[in-house]
């Protein structure tokens, strides 16, 4: 058999099973919508806030109006009481409070330290983050709005008072990610392991589904009549042609669609992500010799997406990951991939400040692909007549 008509009987058998065609083309396709679906409006605004003001002066008025006019903060409702307040969240209609204690203007306007209490549901990190930095930023209004009187009693100018608050204007530009949102944040990172799972599940599904028929039927398939180097290679190039299409759909029109930032040429983005889609095709090809039950790859896979989302540190800082466990990370593709990507195309980098993680990936390539063979080696001689 050549290998042209090898690669079109692997692509058959591919999109001919029903549990690979859905996991490669429906979870593709499925998960660049279901992940980035949640957070299209990209930063929270306007949280419903309650407010217990036990001092109930024209300054805590004022807070609660500097609160209400943040974009994150809508000052929804006023309660009696903090128990009051608690109940209030607990109902789901409000996510967060803001607690003004007695004496608040008084203690100010003697000079003395005033404590304002706030909180919300930290259930949604992204709703509780966006509660505290709206209500951080009305108390420091409030409270440069106490020190301006203070200045101004004592016979500073108005422009003398204003340039002792504020001694320096800060104009921060975001530099990788101009929204601040979680799409161009997690997005990048996160396609970049959804080929890398989706495609050692294929490989697994159907290495798996062979070894297992065979031991079960005794049945002459074509593979079993290919050297393990023609298959591998055969089966390489099959579900290659495919990823180059799903990785064009993730890192172009995706990108693009979701507005992530792309810094890097296509050029440098198609030889680093050459290395990437290789080791990964030849880990899941390695990895699917093990199994003979069609159902296990996809388990084993599952199971080890969130500790390979974790330890590829862009969701959870390295440093709080023990060292040995990021060490032993490397031998996973999808690790070094999205490190490079991520320095590559989104943050600018050149392509000299990826080498490191490119030679890895060519070794894994290099390793898997020695592995796949001895798997393949084995699997074709346990079936010779």
């Amino acid at each position: 058999m050549s290998l042209l008509r090898l690669i079109l009987r692997e692509l058959k058998a591919i999109v001919s099973d029903k549990a690979i065609a859905v996991t490669l083309f429906g979870g593709v396709l499925f998960y660049a919508v279901l992940y980035p679906l949640p957070y299209l409006h990209q930063v929270p605004t306007e949280q419903a806030l309650v407010v217990v003001d036990l001092d109930n002066t024209s300054l805590s008025r004022t807070l609660i109006r500097h609160a209400d006019a943040s974009p994150k903060i809508q000052v929804a409702a006023a309660a009696g009481s903090v128990g009051e307040a608690k109940a209030m969240i607990a109902s789901g209609k409000f996510h967060g409070l803001l607690v003004i204690p007695s004496g608040f203007k008084r203690d100010l306007l003697l000079g003395k330290g005033a404590t304002l209490s706030y909180g919300g549901d930290a259930s949604y990190f992204l709703v509780y983050s966006a509660l505290v930095e709206g209500l951080v930023s009305a108390g420091m209004d409030a409270a440069k709005s106490v020190q301006l009187l203070g200045l101004l009693s004592r016979g500073e100018s108005f422009s003398g008072a204003a340039l002792k608050l504020n001694p320096m204007h800060l104009n921060a530009v975001p530099a990788y990610n101009p929204s601040l949102g979680y799409i161009p944040y997690v997005v990048p990172g996160l396609f970049l392991l959804i080929l890398h799972q989706t495609l050692l599940i294929g490989t697994g599904i159907l290495g798996a589904g062979q070894w297992g028929r065979a031991s079960a039927d005794g049945g002459s398939d074509y593979w079993r009549q290919l050297s393990p180097l023609k298959l591998l290679c055969g089966r390489a190039l099959a579900f290659a042609l495919i990823y180059l299409m799903f990785g064009s759909f993730y890192l172009g029109w995706c990108y693009h669609w979701y507005g992530v930032t792309v810094q890097s040429s296509l050029m440098d983005m198609a030889l680093f992500a050459l290395p990437f889609l290789l080791s990964t095709l030849f880990a899941g090809i390695a990895v699917s010799t093990l199994f003979v039950r069609r159902d296990m790859p996809t388990q084993v896979m599952l199971l080890a997406s969130m500790p390979v989302l974790f330890v590829s540190g862009f969701v959870w800082p390295l440093s709080l990951i023990p060292e040995p466990l990021v060490m032993v990370s490397k031998v996973i593709p999808a690790v070094p991939a999205i490190f490079g990507m991520l320095k590559l195309n989104q943050l600018g980098a050149g392509f000299s400040a990826v080498h490191t993680e490119w030679l890895l990936l060519w070794g894994l390539s290099l390793l898997y692909f020695v592995l796949a063979y001895i798997g393949l080696k084995w699997r074709l001689s346990r079936f010779t007549d």
